[in-house]
């Protein structure tokens, strides 16, 4: 689960994380009292939505009167909003954040994320603050510094040197202030069962404090029962209506740009039906885990969710019969085609406990558009060529 970053900074005040002062709006007449509120006498008018590179798609601007703050409220809520992190169709702005600005001295980046080759969290800072971290590591990988922190320990004050050093910082007090901030910055980190922390910038004032001038958090959904607070603060509206709508059923589903719509269970299994689809010629247009029982219900809405997409030629149903036998499935799969509309071919591929009587079944319901792999190749192959036309 993401968060907007005014709901980061406040996250990051109850751990003495310092940020700029900032105000949430969703108006334009909120905007420019919260802008009156700050006092100024510069501000930052700034997009929030669940995605980076904000500035670069014009959604973060400085306003140097109370008048600007107007002016670029009107122009920044409501724009859809299209970045690097976005789709196409972009996001729409619907709330603002109107922030003090910065003296700022010198810009860094600061996050903390899961290394799952070390499998512990890892510290990683940049002199490169402000930039696209993705074209650092890729144009100029020298500069990027990797912190790994075991958590059997945690955070010890040589993390913190090594990330000072790492970053050029000489100044004792201005090294001081780094470790105090990436200390209290992993400590949330692992109180909050959180995925990854992003600063970016983090800035150095010209009193030698630090501050985060952005904050993007991500959470792991699977802990947010031991974190009721944050999980109030999850927004929707920034959601895939689809992948909100399938979670209500048990469903796990991700939209992708293929043709070809993926039921299975098992996100292993999943992930290997996409790579087969895509190893014989085909592209998958989604994930959908239907989790350890696919009956008619379930089946049908996923079949009615994944038919929302109008890229999808053919849909592939992979499903291994363990924990419910494959005869009962394939029933399922059959009364599923009664309550919703599939006008696209279905290959069925059914392994497991009861295999052979599921396959009689389905060839027997004398459905027209519902075609019976043999196993996993063959089932893709029948997939990809129902998605051409063939």
């Amino acid at each position: 689960m993401n968060i907007h970053e005014y709901q980061a900074k406040q996250i990051f005040a109850k751990y003495g994380v310092p940020t700029p002062k900032g105000i949430m709006v969703e108006s334009v007449p909120a905007a420019v009292k919260a802008a009156e509120e700050l006092g100024g006498p510069v501000w930052v008018v700034k997009a929030q939505i669940h995605a980076g590179g904000r500035g670069l798609g014009g959604g973060v601007k400085l306003a140097k009167s109370i008048e600007e703050v107007r002016t670029l409220s009107e122009e920044i809520l409501g724009m859809t909003l299209v970045t690097h992190q976005t789709d196409a169709a972009g996001k729409l702005v619907q709330k603002l954040y109107i922030e003090d600005g910065a003296d700022i001295k010198a810009e860094y980046y600061l996050s903390v994320v899961l290394d799952r080759k070390l499998e512990m969290p890892s510290i990683v800072a940049s002199t490169e603050g402000g930039m696209n971290i993705e074209d650092v590591a890729e144009n100029t990988p020298e500069k990027i510094i990797k912190v790994p922190v075991d958590p059997a320990i945690g955070f010890q004050s040589f993390h913190g040197r090594e990330l000072a050093f790492g970053l050029g910082i000489t100044d004792k007090t201005e090294q001081k202030n780094i470790i105090s901030f990436a200390s209290k910055l992993f400590k949330l980190y692992m109180e909050n069962d959180a995925e990854m922390i992003e600063i970016n910038p983090l800035v150095r004032t010209g009193s030698g404090e630090f501050l985060a001038l952005d904050g993007k958090m991500g959470f792991d959904n699977s802990a947010l029962g031991r974190h009721p607070d944050i999980e109030a603060m999850r927004d929707l509206s920034e959601e895939d209506a689809d992948e909100v709508e399938a979670a209500k059923y048990g469903l796990s589903y991700v939209a992708l740009d293929g043709e070809i719509g993926c039921m299975v269970n098992g996100a292993g299994l999943a992930m290997g039906t996409m790579d087969t689809i895509n190893h014989m010629g085909g592209t998958p247009a989604n994930f959908l885990d239907v989790g350890g029982s696919a009956n008619a219900e379930t089946v049908a809405k996923g079949f009615e969710i994944i038919l929302r997409n109008p890229n999808v030629k053919a849909i592939f149903v992979n499903i291994f019969g363990g924990i419910v036998r494959c005869d009962r499935i394939a029933n399922g799969i059959i009364e599923a085609t009664k309550i919703t509309d599939v006008n696209v071919p279905v290959i069925v591929r059914l392994d497991g406990t009861n295999a052979p009587e599921a396959s009689e079944i389905l060839k027997k319901a004398n459905i027209s558009n519902l075609i019976v792999g043999d196993d996993l190749a063959d089932g893709a192959a029948k997939a990809v060529a129902a998605a051409k036309g063939n």
